[in-house]
């Protein structure tokens, strides 16, 4: 087998002494022992962040691995993940030498480090109580969550993080405050979520020790100063209940259970006892062959030991919930000394001491890569391991409801900052997620230091920079799901917001334009906008302004809010301008009730025309102003002034001709060739005339306003029927 020439590590130095090494290996070799030659060349002078040399280290990895019951694949893959970054193309170098599995584990192992090492190494050194610190402690559990649907990479990292605890401590260092913060509030609880206490119960250990030396070595003092004494009554009464209980019939294992100084001072603290008193001090543990035989055991110890009330914990009817079972029970000898017993099967013990690892092992390669052990199927052992991910996420976060099968993704900023995303995200929802104005302003991004379209999908740690103009806006674009632009509901509701205040913005701007033009031909410019505003019923002027321009103000009611009222009913009648008898009723053919000979003119706003309903408005020097009683103009008068509003009526003139009203029919259609002449034809036709026409088309649709003459409006409503059955009208209607 032969490599292409180009491949060399990350120095640029060639791999033909890393190909040799692994082109014929030792048909006797394991796949660990090739990994390993592989990556020795690589890994010789390399140093961990701790100091420590890199393949001692990677040695390290893979003997916990082993000790907790992982197979030679993962150990292989210790080896392989530290050796990525030292290639440039690892998945494939890596993928053709021991396949395309080991590549995808050792790239993704490897990429999950150095996004965790980058995250720590953005942020100074911070106290253990800084917000920061939290955040970041935070940023580690979701890379771990992201990371965590291959169980091997998660185990490899624990792994690598207990070993740099063993060597920082057996060297004296002093550890990291990040990396034992890490420690202590992200890898001890999943260790202990996925129920790998040989992992959990060492790691907490050391992290007690880096913390709190003095009352380590006080506590291990202890331990120490009768050490013989306890190790004589441990084993007196380990071979006593051994012998006793196969007497019975029963085939058991008692051993003593190693003390944990941790857990021990946990225990003083937490019950308030001194050391004479923790229980597990003195401790033991039965393992026999079935469930059965468990309870039968537990029989006999209360026989013949005091139990201690309330120190009894049955996990095998109520497992715990990463699958732990066990029987726990407090007893005190004749001499009144307590005893902490466990008692469980060969089964829950071996799942006790090496958790999910105990049922998991993987394929040497393959495209599965699982391989169900003890669990009854592939696919169970992969369920159970994600709910008890997914348990681990809802203790840390709190949230029932946001668990490990969402789809999310994790990625960088520039500054190592750790951003969540949703599946499929892509740059633009990273900005909008970063910072809302970003977002407006992003105009392109750069994905591990490369050039990617702006609908490029991001993947879990890769780190992100946005390219950003001074000023704009977002592009209607990104709203279009086809192109693939945006793939949060946040995001697109920041877009959406954008265009909305956008629309806002203009539509009061032309409002403030139309009331502006209105105060010139007032000659009222000198006016305070804030107390028009409030005269009208407006907060602000641009409520006031915005209401105009989308067409719900008119300009007329403006105008009589301009004029202040006049009170005295003296002015007002002076006000009125007489018509001679003759005329009453002339071409207004309007009979104000109580008066006659007034002067009145039709509202150009609502043009009312018989039989319509109608009252009039007095105004100032105009006489009275007719209204339909339906109009929006005449609702805000009568509102404001209802003294100056009087009762009207139709009158047909002393000519006995019916006069012609002005009115405007609003008609909307599909807008063509020939529309304007063909709705004019059914007007003529009806011999009704028009006096005005405005059109204006907008996206294709036409909008027209005729004005015509008419003496009822009663006919009207048939001229329309006619109007709607030209080809094309949508909507025809009087005003």
């Amino acid at each position: 087998m032969k490599l292409a020439a180009p491949l060399t590590a990350a120095s640029g130095a060639p791999l033909a002494g890393v190909v040799a090494a692994v082109n014929e290996p030792d048909p006797q070799a394991g796949v660990r022992g090739r990994a390993r030659s592989f990556a020795e060349p690589l890994l010789a002078g390399e140093t961990t962040p701790s100091g420590e040399n890199l393949l001692a280290h990677a040695d390290a990895v893979a003997d916990i691995l082993a000790g907790i019951g992982g197979a030679e694949t993962i150990q292989a893959a210790a080896y392989l993940s530290y050796a990525c970054a030292q290639l440039n193309r690892p998945d494939e170098v890596i993928g053709k030498v021991f396949g395309d599995n080991f590549a995808r584990l050792a790239v993704e192992t490897a990429k999950l480090e150095q996004v965790q090492q980058r995250s720590r190494a953005g942020r100074a050194e911070l106290p253990s109580d800084s917000e920061l610190a939290g955040q970041q402690t935070e940023a580690v559990r979701k890379m771990l969550l992201a990371f965590s649907r291959d169980l091997r990479v998660v185990l490899l990292r624990l792994a690598s993080r207990l070993q740099t605890l063993r060597w920082c401590t057996a060297q004296r260092l002093p550890l990291a405050p990040s990396v034992l913060r890490e420690a202590h509030e992200v890898f001890a609880p999943l260790a202990n979520r996925l129920g790998i206490w040989q992992i959990k119960w060492e790691m907490e250990d050391l992290i007690f020790r880096a913390q709190e030396p003095d009352t380590y070595r006080q506590i291990a003092g202890l331990l120490d100063e009768k050490r013989s004494e306890r190790e004589a009554a441990l084993e007196q009464r380990r071979a006593q209940i051994e012998t006793a209980l196969r007497a019975q019939g029963i085939d058991a294992a008692v051993s003593g259970r190693p003390k944990h100084i941790s857990s021990i001072v946990r225990k003083m603290r937490g019950k308030g006892l001194d050391f004479e008193h923790v229980f597990d001090v003195r401790a033991l543990r039965i393992i026999v062959s079935s469930v059965a035989d468990c309870y039968a055991a537990l029989d006999w110890v209360h026989q013949h030991f005091a139990p201690v009330p309330g120190e009894f914990d049955d996990y095998i009817a109520k497992p715990k919930v990463n699958g732990y079972q066990s029987l726990h029970t407090v007893v005190r000898d004749a001499d009144g000394r307590a005893w902490e017993i466990q008692i469980r099967t060969r089964a829950m013990h071996q799942h006790a001491e090496h958790g999910v690892a105990a049922h998991w092992a993987y394929k040497e390669a393959g495209a599965k890569g699982y391989v169900g052990v003890s669990a009854a199927s592939q696919y169970d052992a992969k369920i159970a391991v994600l709910r008890q991910l997914l348990a681990w996420e809802r203790d840390l976060s709190g949230a029932a409801q946001h668990g490990l099968l969402d789809d999310r993704i994790y990625v960088l900023t520039p500054e190592a900052a750790v951003v969540e995303l949703p599946a499929g995200a892509t740059p633009v929802d990273f900005a909008y997620t970063v910072h809302t104005d970003l977002g407006h302003r992003c105009r392109g991004a750069r994905v591990d230091g490369a050039m990617v379209p702006l609908n490029t999908a991001l993947k879990n740690g890769q780190t992100v920079e946005i390219s950003a103009a001074k000023e704009g806006g977002p592009s209607r674009d990104w709203l279009n799901a086809e192109l693939g632009y945006l793939a949060s509901s946040r995001a697109k509701a920041k877009v959406r917001a954008w265009f909305n205040a956008q629309h806002a913005r203009e539509t009061t701007a032309r409002g403030r334009e139309m009331v502006e033009k209105l105060l010139q031909r007032e000659g009222r410019t000198a006016l305070a906008l804030d107390q028009l505003a409030a005269s009208l019923g407006f907060k602000t002027p641009d409520a006031l302004f915005e209401t105009v321009g989308k067409d719900e103000l008119s300009l007329r009611s403006i105008a009589t809010a301009l004029h202040p009222p006049e009170p005295a009913p003296d002015a007002d009648a002076q006000l009125l301008q007489r018509k001679a008898p003759a005329e009453a009723g002339g071409r207004g053919g309007v009979l104000v009730v109580g008066l006659d000979s007034l002067l009145t003119q039709p509202a150009r706003c609502c043009k009312p025309a018989p039989p319509d309903p109608i009252a009039g408005y007095v105004t100032r020097g105009r006489g009275v102003s007719i209204h339909r009683r339906d109009c929006p103009s005449f609702r805000d008068l009568q509102a404001r002034d209802p003294e100056r509003v009087i009762e009207v009526a139709w009158s047909t003139p002393a000519t006995g001709r019916a006069p012609a009203y002005p009115v405007d029919v609003s008609v909307e259609a599909v807008d063509r060739q020939g529309l304007l002449r063909d709705i004019s034809d059914v007007f003529a036709r009806e011999k009704m005339n028009v006096i005005g026409v405005q059109t204006q088309s907008v996206k294709g649709w036409a909008q027209m306003t005729f004005t015509v003459e008419v003496a009822d409006t009663g006919r009207l409503a048939q001229v329309l029927h006619g109007v709607r059955d030209v080809a094309g009208v949508r909507r025809a209607r009087r005003k």
